[in-house]
């Protein structure tokens, strides 16, 4: 078992880390796997040399096991098992066919190779046995003429797999990316994340590794009628009426429709049926909140393009294309503009109306940065803020981590001019150390800014909660809320919650050179802070924390803590995500806390942890009640109880989507769930295009205007479920 053993060691193992979803946001989750294939029962009693063997395998349970092959090794161990920068050879084995079974069959502890017995049959093992052993013959015909799907296998395993099957986040092994469609694997490779590596490759390279490894033709989720689903009649010029408009709806934050825009009592909730669909073409999730006025409903999308629909039919009144995918909330404001950010930190201003660009800013030429958060306007000026992956890309240990610094920039949202830009490190990186092989390192950096600013009117400040660092040396502002002057961008106050708290992902790889000195634990801030007002008058914010921590901080006092109740577990992807709702008197907050299970495809979440939701006593922080997981309900592959999406209220009820893809309307009383939708299902959408539901996460929540509730459904990342769809639902 000599190369066997040597093949699955140099695949990473899994380090002593904190938890074990720490693990399995950097490596297992994208574990290579085989994918069972039926094939022809496997003759008994095979024995001698791997070469011998081999040359006396019959034709069909070798070109079975090659089937087998193809759909799994061949992503690390390269086209015919020529090796692949993720795993060695497998030509010139001097092995006999029980000894390279029992590695099939038992796979490697603590490397990536699963144990397959019990899963599948002798004969399908014995198949890939054969086929393996037959690359050792001097037999072993030499590689067939390229073709675009060899061709694609080729690049796959030659340029690709080192990363997507050994475990290097943020990427996807090849079971997701087979859930894909090739444009979205196109669009990805083009104007997302992984452009700058794809750049190499030509167009026909793209094309062919797109539709290797999805299976379908480039350009089939296309829609076959372009012109399905438009409207009918000319567009309201009028954007006036009940509304939802950017993320939080008020200065607050909150998250609270009041009754007179919500046009739904807590009596007609339970009544909620689906009023109409529409499909994402060729996209692989669907998280970003939707904003509603003036009975339309604007909202982008992974590809980058933004919809403006009919609220109340669905049908399309215009499409925009940004340079990048847009999940920020979009913003309406005067003179019908409307204003959001792309995944490239461009700033859009769009005419409401008509869906013409008006003007378009970008904040840094960062290849990693990217604009998460919703846009907020106030007096005539834009304030926007900018996150980053690259906390994801220190994985790597020759990238140079890191040089990323979040920043909140105020544009004159007429023209787009940048006004003043606050850095929340105010030191550049500047080059700091030299890992062992030579890799210069970069500090301080981080810092992100991932939510929506709060304005507080009386102060003239801007609330934002700040990311962690993602290299040496840690600063002052990491995991703090920083109040910030709306006029000139200066910190006015900034209160650290969590200090020293520098992390990226190379500090739960076996190499580590990117990673801090002294790792934290990644607790930042994904969700904005709350402004309340109590009856006293005493004002708080509610800040929510991944460490499952919910403080309330005094803005009056330099951001004093006045309270801080712990919820859950806490850990990169657990707490509070994406942010809670509050009323006059609770804030309702969901629980991420997932957690992952192995299995042999790597790891996807347990259908039996995380999820929860809680109302907290504003004045205090005690506990009003507790709702419970709902469990049982998963019953496909990556479905997780966790509910990491936007709280939403109105009087009465509390909304709360889930990664289970359920989403579910709570009493406001007591907790009691009365309304409860599973979007994992297809759906006959109004635009004629292919959509299916999934988790329900990634940034928005649920959105309630005029009678209706609209909701994103599918999210793909970090073990979610994947979905194209948006869901508008009213009472009947």
């Amino acid at each position: 078992m000599e190369s066997i053993d040597r093949a699955t060691n140099e695949l990473p193992k899994s380090a002593a880390l904190p938890s074990r979803l720490s693990f399995a946001i950097l490596a297992a989750a994208l574990a290579v796997t085989f994918v069972g294939t039926s094939s022809p029962a496997l003759a008994k009693g095979n024995s001698g040399t791997g070469a011998s063997a081999a040359a006396q395998s019959n034709g069909a349970q070798v070109a079975s096991g090659k089937t087998l092959y193809g759909s799994a090794c061949v992503f690390c161990h390269g086209v015919d098992g020529k090796g692949a920068a993720a795993a060695p050879a497998l030509r010139g084995l001097s092995l006999s066919p029980k000894a390279v079974a029992e590695v099939v069959a038992d796979g490697k502890t603590g490397t990536a190779m699963p144990a397959f017995k019990g899963r599948y049959s002798q004969s399908q093992i014995g198949d890939l046995v054969a086929y393996v052993l037959s690359l050792s013959s001097s037999s072993h015909s030499a590689s067939a003429a390229a073709t675009p799907a060899k061709l694609g296998e080729t690049i796959y395993a030659t340029k690709c797999a080192s990363c997507h099957e050994a475990g290097n986040p943020p990427f996807f092994n090849h079971l997701m990316l087979k859930t894909m469609s090739p444009d979205y694997i196109l669009y990805q490779l083009k104007s997302g994340p992984m452009r700058l590596i794809a750049a190499r490759l030509t167009i026909g390279e793209r094309v062919a590794v797109a539709e290797y490894l999805t299976g379908k033709q480039a350009g089939s989720s296309r829609p076959r009628n372009p012109s399905a689903g438009r409207c009918s009649g000319p567009a309201p010029q009028d954007l006036s009426g009940p509304e939802w408009n950017g993320w939080g709806i008020d200065y607050d934050n909150s998250r609270f429709q009041p009754a007179d825009q919500a046009g739904l009592t807590a009596a007609e909730v339970p009544k909620l049926k689906l009023k109409w669909a529409f499909g994402f073409p060729g996209d692989w999730g669907a998280f970003a909140q939707p904003a509603i006025v003036g009975g339309r409903v604007f909202f982008g999308s992974p590809m980058g393009t933004v919809y403006s629909l009919d609220a109340k039919t669905g049908c399309t009144y215009w499409k925009f294309q940004a340079d990048a995918g847009v999940r920020s909330a979009i913003v309406i404001g005067p003179g019908n503009l409307a204003y959001f950010g792309d995944f490239r930190t461009n700033v859009y201003a769009l005419n409401a109306l008509t869906g013409k660009l008006v003007w378009k800013s970008r904040i840094t030429t960062h290849p990693y940065a990217r604009v998460t958060d919703s846009p907020r306007l106030y007096k005539g000026r834009l304030y926007v803020g900018i996150s980053s992956r690259e906390e994801w890309m220190a994985a790597d240990p020759h990238y140079e981590c890191c040089t990323f610094r979040g920043a909140l920039v105020a544009f004159d949202a007429a023209s787009g001019k940048e006004i003043w830009r606050t850095y929340t490190i105010p030191q550049a990186p500047h080059p700091t150390r030299k890992s062992p092989d030579g890799t210069q390192l970069w500090g301080p950096s981080g810092g992100g800014l991932w939510s929506s600013p709060t304005v507080d009117e009386k102060k003239h400040l801007l609330y934002v909660g700040v990311g962690d660092n993602y290299s040496d040396p840690a600063t002052a502002n990491s995991d703090s809320i920083m109040a910030i002057n709306l006029n000139n961008g200066k910190i006015v106050w900034s209160n650290q919650l969590t200090s020293g708290d520098a992390f990226n992902t190379s500090c739960i790889q076996n190499d580590k050179s990117n990673c801090p000195k002294k790792p934290g634990g990644d607790f930042d801030f994904a969700s904005p802070p709350l402004l309340r007002t109590l009856p006293n008058g005493q004002r708080l914010l509610i800040v929510s924390q991944k460490s499952s921590a919910v403080l309330a901080l005094d803005p009056d006092q330099q951001g004093k803590l006045i309270w801080r109740t712990k919820i859950g577990q806490g850990g990169p992807l657990g707490g509070v995500e994406w942010g809670p709702a509050a009323d006059a008197k609770a804030v309702y907050e969901a629980l991420s806390d997932i957690d992952v299970v192995p299995f042999p495809g790597g790891l996807e979440p347990d259908p039996k942890k995380g999820g929860g939701l809680f109302a907290l006593d504003i004045a205090t922080g005690k506990q009003i009640w507790a709702a419970p997981p709902v469990l049982g309900t998963c019953h496909v592959d990556r479905c997780s109880p966790a509910q990491s999406a936007a709280v939403t209220a109105m009087p009465g009820v509390v909304f709360s989507g889930s990664d289970d893809s359920h989403i579910r309307a709570y009493s406001a009383d007591d907790g009691k769930i009365i309304w409860d939708f599973d979007t994992a299902q297809s759906f006959k959408t109004v635009n004629q295009v292919p959509a299916h539901g999934g988790s329900i996460d990634g940034g928005g929540g649920p959105t309630v205007v005029g009678g209706m509730v609209y909701v994103g459904s599918g999210y793909g990342a970090l073990w979610g479920m994947p979905g194209n769809v948006f869901l508008a639902f009213a009472p009947q």
